[in-house]
Parts: structure tokens; C-alpha cells; sequence
């Protein structure tokens, strides 16, 4: 039973992951839109993207 919990938090986190990282991208292309690439908030979502991305592409290789 420990397994079958452990694999349907292990689903919901990917699944927050991916939407953090789809929440970075739309705030990147936004703020881009309005020429606001400089800000903190442009630059704290293109951290963001980054780690997330990395972590997503960790599952990946891994094939989670």
C-alpha cells in the first residue's frame, strides 16, 4: 500500500512541476510582450524556468 501512496504524490508533484514551470513560460512571454525583460519578476521566472525545466528533464531521462 506504502508504494501505490508514495507513486500518486510522487504524479501530483510532477504534475505541480509542470505547472510551475507552464506558469514561468506565460509570465516570461507576457512580461516580453511589454518589453519588461529587465525586471526582478522576468528574472525570477526565467530562474524558475530554468530549475523546473531541469527537473522535468531529470523524470524524463529517467523515464518517470
Amino acid at each position: 500500500m506504502e508504494d501505490a501512496r508514495e507513486l500518486s504524490a510522487f504524479r501530483q508533484m510532477r504534475a505541480d512541476v509542470q505547472a510551475e514551470y507552464e506558469a514561468a513560460v506565460r509570465t516570461m512571454a507576457e512580461l516580453k510582450a511589454q518589453g519588461k525583460e529587465k525586471t526582478v519578476t522576468f528574472r525570477t521566472a526565467f530562474a524558475a524556468k530554468l530549475s523546473l525545466g531541469d527537473l522535468l528533464d531529470r523524470y524524463e531521462r529517467y523515464g518517470l
